[in-house]
C-alpha cells in the first residue's frame, strides 16, 4: 500500500486520532513505532518511517511504543469497507482462522493458493498472513497477560502461539520486555476465572445512545438485554461460549468478556468490534451525509451514528425473515417462542447442544443452523411460506452451502440467498448490511426508510427515494440508519 509520506508526517506532527491504525510510525533513532496520535515529540523527517500495518512495523525490526501501544488502535476503516480478498482476508485474519486452520485454511476459504495470497497481502500491508496473524497473537497475549491469573505457559497457548519458547521470543521482540516483566506491576488476584476486562477504542464521534436504543428494542430473551447503558450478549466462538459485556465510553467501550475458553479472545473481540462497528471512520461518513441539506441537521445533532451489525450472520438471517411484513414486537415475539422450542429440542438430546442461559449472569449464544432446521413446524408459529424459507436457510447454512460471516463474498452471497425461497432484496439487503458489513446498502422499498424520507422533506416513493440515494454512496447504510432514526 503506497503512503504518502507528507500526508502521514503532517498528521503525526497534529497528532490525530483519526489515522490510528490507518498507518504506524516507526522511528528508526529509537526503535519504535507509535500510532500517529502518540503524544511523544514529533521524531524528525530523516528518522521516520510509515507503515501500513503494525506487522511491517515489526518485520522492519521495530518495537511497540509503551507510550501509545499501538497495537490496540481502531483497525483501519479500510477493511471495513473493502469487499476484495485483501479485505476478506484481514477479517478472517482478525477472527482468528490463521490461528485454528493456518495459512492453508485462510487460503482455501479465498480461493486462492497460499503464495498468491501471500504476494497479495504483502504487497499491500507489507506483511504476510503469518506475520499478520503473529502481530494478533503478540496483542492478544499482551492482553491476557496484563488482566488474568492465568499461567504464562496457558497464555502462550491461549494466544496461538506453538510453544511457550516462541511465546517469549515474541514479547520481547515485540515490546522489549519479557512475559514475567510485563506482569511484575500488575496486581494480583484480579477476579473471576475466564474474565477479561479491555477496552476497545474507536474513532470518535461514536453515538452511542443509538446504538443501545437499537439494540434494546430487538432484544431475546435469553440472548440478549441492554442494562443500566450497557448491551449484554452471547456469544457462540470456535472453542465454547462467552457472555460479553459492552458499556460505550469516552473514546473506548468498555468491554467485560467471560469466556469458556482464552482461545477465543481474539474472534470476541473481533466480533464485539464488528457489533458496535467500532473500526468506522465516522468523519468521512459524516463528512458526505452531512453535505446534503437534508441529513444536514441530524448529521449535526448526532454525530456518529453507526450501523448495528452483527455476531452471528444466521441470527441475523433469522431475524431478517421473521421481521418481513411484521412490526419489530411481533417479530420479538415469534422469535422468542423459536428459541424456547430449541432449548426443549436440546434438552432431549437432539441434534447439536447450545449453550443453556444461567439467568443471573451468563447469556446463550443464538441456536445454530442444525438446531433450527430440525425444529417441529409447530415452533415457528408463522405462515406456512415464511416457515419454509426459515427452514431453507438453515439447512443452507448447516450444510456449508451458504455463508453469512463478515468475511464471505458480499456479491455472491447476496445472490444465493435470493435464491432461497421467500427471501427477496429487502432480506438479502439487510442481512448484507448488518451481517456481512456492507456500508453502501440501501432499502428503498423500507417502509421505515420511507416514512423517514418523508419526515425529512424527501422523495417517499422507492424509485425516487433509491435515486436521490445515490449521492450518498458509498455510505448508503449509514444514510437508511439516519432515516429509520428521523421515522
Amino acid at each position: 500500500m503506497e503512503l504518502d509520506f507528507e500526508h502521514c508526517y503532517r498528521a503525526v506532527d497534529s497528532r490525530d486520532p483519526r489515522f490510528d491504525g490507518c498507518f504506524y510510525t516507526a522511528v528508526r533513532t529509537t526503535g519504535i513505532y507509535c500510532r500517529p496520535s502518540c503524544p511523544a515529540v514529533t521524531p524528525k523527517r530523516e528518522n521516520v518511517t510509515f507503515y501500513p500495518s503494525a506487522a511491517a512495523a515489526q518485520r522492519g525490526g521495530f518495537r511497540a511504543c509503551r507510550r501509545c501501544r499501538p497495537d490496540a488502535a481502531p483497525g483501519s476503516p479500510e477493511w471495513d469497507i473493502r469487499a476484495d480478498t485483501v479485505g476478506r482476508a484481514m477479517r478472517l485474519i482478525g477472527d482468528g482462522v490463521v490461528d485454528r486452520e493456518g495459512v492453508p485454511g485462510l487460503a482455501g476459504r479465498l480461493g486462492y493458493t497460499e503464495r498468491h495470497l501471500n504476494r497479495m497481502l504483502t504487497t499491500e500491508l507489507g506483511a504476510g498472513p503469518l506475520a499478520l496473524a503473529r502481530a494478533q497473537r503478540a496483542q492478544t497475549a499482551r492482553i491476557l497477560v496484563e488482566t488474568t491469573d492465568l499461567g504464562l505457559a496457558e497464555i502462550a497457548f491461549a494466544a496461538g502461539f506453538g510453544s511457550v519458547r516462541q511465546f517469549n521470543d515474541t514479547m520481547l521482540e515485540v515490546y522489549a520486555r519479557s512475559p514475567s516483566q510485563m506482569r511484575e506491576k500488575q496486581p494480583v488476584g484480579r477476579g473471576e476465572a475466564g474474565v477479561v476486562n479491555l477496552r476497545l477504542a474507536y474513532r470518535p464521534p461514536l453515538h452511542a445512545e443509538s446504538l443501545l436504543a437499537f439494540f434494546a428494542g430487538r432484544t431475546l430473551p435469553g440472548v440478549d438485554e441492554v442494562v443500566d447503558g450497557a448491551y449484554r450478549r452471547g456469544l457462540n466462538l470456535p472453542h465454547g461460549s462467552a457472555t460479553v459485556s459492552l458499556r460505550p465510553g469516552d473514546r473506548v467501550v468498555h468491554a467485560t468478556l467471560r469466556l469458556d475458553d482464552v482461545r477465543d479472545l481474539a474472534p470476541a473481540v473481533a466480533r464485539c468490534r464488528r457489533l458496535f462497528d467500532l473500526d468506522a471512520d465516522p468523519v468521512a461518513v459524516d463528512g458526505l451525509l452531512g453535505a446534503d441539506p437534508a441529513l444536514a441537521g441530524a448529521v449535526a445533532g448526532e454525530p456518529g451514528v453507526r450501523v448495528p451489525r452483527a455476531v452471528d450472520g444466521f441470527e441475523m438471517a433469522v431475524r431478517a425473515v421473521v421481521g418481513q411484513q411484521v412490526s419489530v414486537a411481533g417479530a420479538r415475539t415469534t422469535l422468542g417462542r423459536i428459541l424456547k422450542a430449541a432449548v426443549v429440542l436440546v434438552a432431549v438430546g437432539e441434534p447439536t447442544p447450545i449453550p443453556q442461559t444461567d439467568t443471573t449472569a451468563r447469556l446463550a449464544g443464538f441456536p445454530p443452523a442444525d438446531v433450527i432446521a430440525a425444529l417441529p413446524d409447530t415452533a415457528f408459529g408463522m405462515p406456512t411460506a415464511r416457515r419454509a424459507t426459515i427452514r431453507a436457510l438453515a439447512e443452507a447454512v448447516a450444510a456449508g452451502k451458504l455463508d453469512l460471516d463478515p468475511t464471505a463474498d458480499r456479491t455472491e452471497t447476496v445472490a444465493r440467498l435470493t435464491e432461497l425461497p421467500g427471501i427477496g432484496p429487502w432480506t438479502a439487503g439487510y442481512v448484507a448490511m448488518r451481517a456481512i458489513g456492507d456500508p453502501d446498502v440501501f432499502l428503498p422499498t423500507d417502509l421505515a426508510a420511507r416514512r423517514g424520507a418523508e419526515a425529512l422533506g424527501l422523495p417517499a416513493t422507492a424509485k425516487t427515494l433509491s435515486s436521490y440515494a445515490e449521492r450518498w454512496r458509498p455510505w448508503r447504510s449509514y444514510a437508511l440508519i439516519r432515516l429509520w432514526r428521523a421515522a
